[in-house]
């Protein structure tokens, strides 16, 4: 199959880039016979959409952290394929029966936050059930029961993938179960849709893919819903190179959701892959946006070569999210990597304060006679 023509067919053209609000996603949920299952803590919709007849139940959810948009544009290219005359359209919609939540928290996008509008990571509250959001996503799966469930995330720029030098395009995680992150049936199913998917984007993105940290926290909706017996897989949307707005990304979760789940009706769900999930490297935070190597300083009179990274930071302005670069970390970078590496050739480092470069500073600067504003040279 080639998934990128796929992908491209069915590309939801009404949304792209990192800010997604509910303003955007509402007019293509009215194509669709959706409900409303529920309020934000501001009030906003949290719909629901359900279709298929299949036997396999599978619930998915995404924008649970507001600020984690790109699989949500993936779910919506999905949701195209999914109720098209395509045959793989029919195909998934007599196999599956999908429980659709786009957007858990409409107030956290719209203010662009991890969390909801009481400051509460939905992530972090699968136990004590405290927020609106919360309860509505447990109600769902209480209803619908899903054979399986799909977690649906971003993260951010830093992760890399084991020692390869490469960024984490795309990570998944089997979350645990318990303290002892043991294996059992039903986590082992989660692994074994995993390995599928890795296999199929080791064709696009060789050594780009991730294995997010099992860590135990029940308190986490992954790991509450794998403790109760429904295999959980989290999808963890990383970096491209130059792809800031995440739409090359979006490409590759969607070739995800499709080949794994092509793997459920056509392959052995039984079968046991778990030494092939462990091979999946895991994800390591040695990344920044920008590494500037052998950059000379005068400091205290002396002068020095140094190295330096500059990290972007996500800032929402007037509807678009703005990147900017602050100096993140000075020296010390002997294990990390930068998106964009520049060695400096020994250039002196001036800036408009004191000519050496501060952690939380802005990024502008001059190496040599060569400007460099918000992080890149000009």
């Amino acid at each position: 199959m080639n998934y990128p023509d796929l992908h491209k067919q069915y590309t939801e053209p009404t949304i792209s880039g990192r800010y997604i609000t509910l303003d955007h996603i509402e007019p293509l949920l009215v194509k669709y016979k959706t409900d409303v299952i529920g309020q934000s803590v501001l009030g906003k919709p949290i719909y629901k959409l359900q279709f298929g007849n299949g036997k396999t139940k599978i619930l998915m959810w995404s924008q649970m952290h507001g600020n984690e948009s790109t699989t949500t544009k993936a779910l919506f290219d999905f949701i195209n394929l999914a109720h098209s005359d395509a045959d793989l359209g029919k195909k998934l919609r007599s196999e599956f029966t999908f429980c659709l939540l786009p957007m858990l928290n409409p107030d956290g996008a719209e203010l662009y936050t991890r969390e909801n509008a009481n400051e509460i990571d939905l992530n972090r509250d699968a136990q004590n059930l405290s927020q609106p959001e919360s309860i509505v996503l447990r109600k769902t799966f209480d209803e619908f029961q899903p054979h399986y469930c799909y977690n649906l995330h971003d993260q951010r720029t830093i992760f890399g993938v084991g020692e390869t030098g490469k960024p984490a395009t795309v990570s998944f995680l089997a979350p645990a179960f318990n303290e002892n992150r043991d294996i059992n049936e039903v986590r082992t199913k989660a692994m074994n849709v995993i390995v599928a998917m890795n296999e199929v984007l080791q064709q696009f993105i060789p050594n780009q893919v991730g294995r997010f940290d099992d860590s135990f926290n029940l308190n986490c909706v992954g790991d509450t819903f794998q403790y109760l017996n429904a295999p959980t897989i989290l999808f963890e949307a990383g970096h491209f190179p130059n792809d800031y707005q995440r739409e090359i990304t979006r490409k590759y979760i969607f070739i995800a959701l499709v080949s794994g789940l092509q793997y459920f009706y056509e392959n052995d769900i039984v079968l046991n892959k778990n030494e092939d999930y462990v091979k999946i490297p895991q994800n390591k935070v040695d990344f920044y946006d920008f590494v500037y190597k052998n950059v000379k300083i005068n400091y205290d009179n002396t002068e020095k070569n140094i190295n330096f990274a500059i990290q972007f930071k996500e800032v929402l302005n007037k509807g678009e999210i703005a990147f900017e670069a602050f100096i993140a970390q000075v020296d010390g970078l002997e294990n990390y990597f930068g998106h964009v590496e520049v060695d400096a050739k020994g250039e002196t480092y001036r800036d408009d304060k004191n000519n050496v470069p501060e952690i939380d500073a802005k990024a502008d600067f001059y190496l040599g006679d060569r400007k460099v504003i918000n992080g890149s040279i000009q």
